[in-house]
């Protein structure tokens, strides 16, 4: 497969640029007869699109899907599924000053020595922007997976900056996720929260935090023992989310400061088959979930368009100060949430089906 593309068997190839005529991607393994609530797959776009409120972009992209193949009479037929999104507000002019500039911890620098060319526009194919079409991809993967399964993609905003959300992840649903402006479940953080986005972008910044995501109606056997294990999969995923700078599961890195007696699952057998009395492994076991939810966090970096000087380099080489200008989410956070879970919907669908391989 090549860099634009994942997946072993329910495969998905990522096109466009954040200023080019159109994002999108093509979804090649979905299995025939699977019906294609269209409706869906758009309300999961709106989850993610520019211009939801204040505290996000001001870009106004109405993110409108359209499907170009592999659908014929509400039924996907088994051929590749084009999901294409047009960029309808892209407003290349406020990134004339950058065509020859290398931003701040942006890929801009990395892409032009790679490649010897770049798209400045918006950041080109580093833009976040193309994660549209990963959310699309997502939604047909949920789409599939609610005929093999009773499974639920669930991801919340569990801090920014210093603001963190100590409740039980098992009770959160994505009605209360989505009833707050940042996708965190408590109202009263939710509020303290919004102050402080609101607050670093009035003052030229931008915050970072964690997203905490459960995959739930997993059941124990999925995932690959060596290479290809849960875990990992799931780890490549997140980690090619832009700004994501880290990823744990279970109790992560916390459990390195414990005792065996105090990390290792407790198991009892019931009516309903062997079940985890807690579940401090994340769901997974060797690589293989053991059928609790799978449990995992992501730290996002915090927004590196920031509209403050910053000390840079041209591409002559030379020093210079840089203020950014244009439109840019002061936290990505609360836009990241449906990315999340779309990303590990494709990894689970992805396992499916190369498990009955």
């Amino acid at each position: 497969m090549g860099t634009n593309t994942r997946g072993r068997q329910f495969c998905v190839t990522s096109f466009g640029e954040s200023h080019g005529p159109a994002i999108g991607a093509v979804v090649d393994g979905m299995p025939a007869g699977i019906p294609i609530d269209t409706a869906y797959i758009q309300a999961q776009l709106d989850r993610r699109r520019p211009g939801q409120s204040a505290l996000t972009t001001q870009r106004k992209e109405s993110d409108e899907v359209e499907i170009l193949s592999g659908v014929f009479r509400g039924l996907s037929t088994g051929a590749p599924i084009a999901l294409l999104i047009r960029n309808r507000d892209a407003r290349s002019q406020d990134y004339d000053q950058l065509e020859h500039v290398f931003r701040p911890s942006h890929a801009d620098y990395t892409y032009h020595t790679k490649y010897g060319i770049r798209d400045h526009r918006g950041g080109g194919r580093a833009s976040a922007r193309i994660t549209a079409g990963w959310v699309a991809a997502g939604a047909l993967a949920e789409l599939f997976l609610r005929r093999e399964l009773d499974y639920e993609a669930c991801a919340w905003v569990n801090s920014i900056h210093t603001l963190s959300w100590d409740g039980h992840p098992d009770t959160v649903t994505r009605k209360q996720v989505e009833a707050s402006l940042v996708r965190c479940p408590d109202p009263e953080l939710s509020a303290r929260m919004e102050q402080a986005i609101a607050a670093a972008r009035d003052a030229g910044d931008s915050l970072g935090g964690t997203i905490r995501c459960q995959l739930r109606g997993i059941p124990a056997g999925l995932g690959e023992p060596v290479f290809g294990k849960l875990q990992a999969e799931l780890a490549a995923a997140m980690l090619s989310i832009h700004a994501v700078k880290g990823f744990e599961y279970g109790m992560g890195f916390a459990g390195s400061q414990r005792r065996g007696s105090e990390v290792n699952d407790a198991m009892e057998a019931g009516a309903d088959g062997i079940r985890m009395q807690q579940n401090h492994s994340g769901g997974i076991q060797g690589g293989i979930s053991n059928g609790a939810p799978i449990d995992f966090r992501l730290a996002f970096k915090p927004t590196a368009s920031i509209a403050r000087a910053q000390e840079t380099v041209n591409t002559s080489g030379e020093n210079i100060l840089l203020e950014t200008h244009g439109r840019h989410d002061p936290c990505v956070l609360p836009r990241a949430v449906p990315i999340v879970e779309a990303m590990a919907t494709l990894v689970v669908a992805d396992m499916v089906l190369v498990g009955r391989g």
